[in-house]
């Protein structure tokens, strides 16, 4: 793998340096993400105050009143929210606190392999059986979903959506639309990288505020920052950018889910080998706690992860918690025969430029991951389908250098249906279409090539020595937390490494070593998956490296995570 290194300007680096008397690497790290000072400042101080007003976005006053007027009233609510941790969290955050103050709502979530995503026909067909709500609030859906609300209007239903989707076509008319996507305003434009945890949280904290203004003592009460932790699992899990309000809901919402006070997400920890004693991080999140939530919606009943968030019984908790413990590992299993089955199609050295795979009988639920990892292994955009009915449907995930979008609007006339965004999107299309579509695919995909598909890089943050490698420089790293989307974990260089002996190879296929770090201490190091290709001892190299804690029974220790080695004569 070819290694970069761009650094920042030099005049940037000294500037944080002696404006905000950074350490050399921190200011670093910081000058590549943030050059200057003021910006750079205020993301190293995310603090809650620093939040904008929730009622500068677009028809929040207006969506407020209206939730008022239902409690008020005692009218009846209907939380609609989607089956991925942002819509659960959303679902749960918003329902908790209609509740505190006095409401009764009822939820649902979209079964996704006899409904599909969000306010469709089908799901409007179950929900509205019974008594039809007076107020029905979308979350995290709803953009497009024009004839649909069309639908609930004529059955006189208010309809207020909370979403931050794009919007393909023509909005839904005679609604309360919160998306900062839509509207130009700067209230919007600030929050236009919030996900529907983040706006539900804008909207909640926009009703606390009035019933301030109108003296309810229930207002007074509330420590809104306490609901957090639902919003940091919505906003690490949406995958969208670590900046900004973002970056401070994240952050405090980490601190919030340590204390455990909801006892499903204390009971959702405790399944995942996630004790008190863990110092919690966005990994945690994106790669223990969300696919546990998500194995509800993508195998079972997404209600059932609701349920755990909103649940205040212990035992109950627990229960649901391992029966998402259950679905999680069943979805790892189903996961891995498909992957194998459309991995099958292609040839490690020579794949085409875009890859299409489809399978008569693969499970929908787990046909976004398993595009995810073609699109790793290969470095293509990949497409997964399965057969439902006369239609192909799946989804498709991208490499940085392709807009999935650009790439469907050519295959536009193809499809049946499509939506999503520039790293993933869900498609559908005839049966009998799939080559035409797989031509007109790889087509577009290759317009985003000059000559050749880019070969996958990895970016070195900044170069340091062995001797840099204490609790200094993890204090340093520290501040950058949490990591994310347009803030990753940096990847440190160090050069002319000398192994004193060969890594020692554990669980078959991952590989441990050490090396003399700062104050000629010891240094753990871990290659994940790392046994096939070791680096050799005794001889001079270069690794790219991560250094973070490794904490086990209540002990932190620095520990080095190899993530690519290279000899110095070989190069990279």
């Amino acid at each position: 793998m070819r290694w970069t290194h761009t650094p920042p300007p030099d005049s940037a680096v000294q500037a944080l340096r002696s404006e905000l008397g950074l350490d050399s690497v921190l200011a670093e790290l910081l000058a590549a993400r943030l050059p200057e000072p003021g910006p750079a400042a205020a993301f190293l101080d995310p603090r809650l105050k620093h939040l904008k007003n929730p009622f500068e976005l677009s028809f929040v006053s207006e969506a407020v009143e209206r939730l008022l007027t239902a409690l008020r009233s005692g009218e009846d609510v209907l939380v609609i929210g989607d089956y991925d941790v942002d819509g659960m969290t959303s679902t749960a955050l918003l329902v908790s606190l209609l509740r505190y103050f006095g409401g009764d709502p009822v939820y649902q979530v979209p079964r996704r392999l006899e409904e599909g995503y969000g306010l469709s026909d089908n799901m409007l067909d179950r929900v509205l059986a019974g008594n039809p709500p007076d107020l029905l609030v979308a979350l995290d859906c709803g953009t497009n979903s024009v004839a649909e609300v069309a639908r609930l209007r004529e059955r006189g239903i208010d309809v207020i959506i909370v979403d931050h989707h794009e919007s393909k076509e023509a909005l839904p008319a005679d609604c309360l639309l919160i998306n900062p996507k839509l509207y130009p305003g700067p209230g919007d434009e600030q929050a236009r990288d919030l996900c529907t945890a983040g706006l539900v949280f804008k909207l909640v904290h926009a009703l606390i505020m009035r019933l301030r203004q109108l003296d309810d003592p229930r207002a007074y009460d509330l420590k809104l920052k306490h609901w957090l932790d639902l919003v940091a699992l919505g906003t690490i899990a949406d995958l969208v950018p670590l900046r900004g309000e973002n970056r401070i809901l994240a952050r405090e919402g980490l601190r919030q889910l340590v204390e455990g006070r909801r006892p499903g997400l204390a009971a959702l920890l405790e399944v995942s080998g996630l004790g008190r004693d863990h110092p919690l991080c966005a990994a945690d999140i994106a790669f223990r706690l969300g696919p546990r939530l998500n194995a509800g919606g993508r195998l079972a009943d997404a209600a059932l992860p609701v349920e755990l968030l909103l649940c205040d019984k212990k035992s109950r908790a627990l229960a649901a918690a391992a029966e998402l413990d259950a679905l999680n590992r069943e979805r790892q299993s189903i996961e891995r025969g498909v992957f194998d089955a459309a991995v099958a199609d292609f040839d490690d050295d020579h794949a085409p430029d875009a890859l299409v795979a489809a399978g008569t009988d693969w499970h929908p639920g787990v046909v976004g991951i398993v595009a995810g990892r073609l699109a790793r292994r290969f470095y293509r955009p990949a497409i997964v389908l399965t057969r439902d009915g006369d239609l192909l449907r799946g989804s498709g995930r991208s490499i940085p250098e392709v807009d999935l979008q650009e790439v469907l609007h050519g295959c536009d006339g193809l499809l049946a249906e499509w939506g999503g965004h520039r790293m993933a999107v869900g498609v559908a299309l005839p049966v009998d279409r799939l080559e035409e579509f797989r031509a007109a695919f790889t087509e577009g995909v290759a317009k985003f090539f000059a000559d050749t598909p880019p070969e996958p890089s990895l970016k070195i943050d900044t170069w340091v020595k062995a001797g840099d490698l204490g609790e200094r420089l993890l204090a340093q790293l520290d501040e950058l937390r949490p990591y994310g989307q347009e803030n990753p974990e940096p990847v440190l260089g160090i050069k002319r490494v000398m192994l004193a002996r060969a890594p020692e190879v554990f669980a078959q296929k991952h590989l441990r070593f050490d090396l003399k770090g700062a104050h000629g201490r010891r240094v753990q190091g871990i290659a994940w998956n790392g046994a096939s290709n070791p680096p050799p001892a005794g001889e001079p190299i270069d690794l790219a490296v991560r250094f973070t804690w490794n904490v086990w029974n209540g002990r932190r220790t620095p520990r080095l995570e190899l993530v690519d080695w290279a000899g110095c004569t070989r190069g990279h």
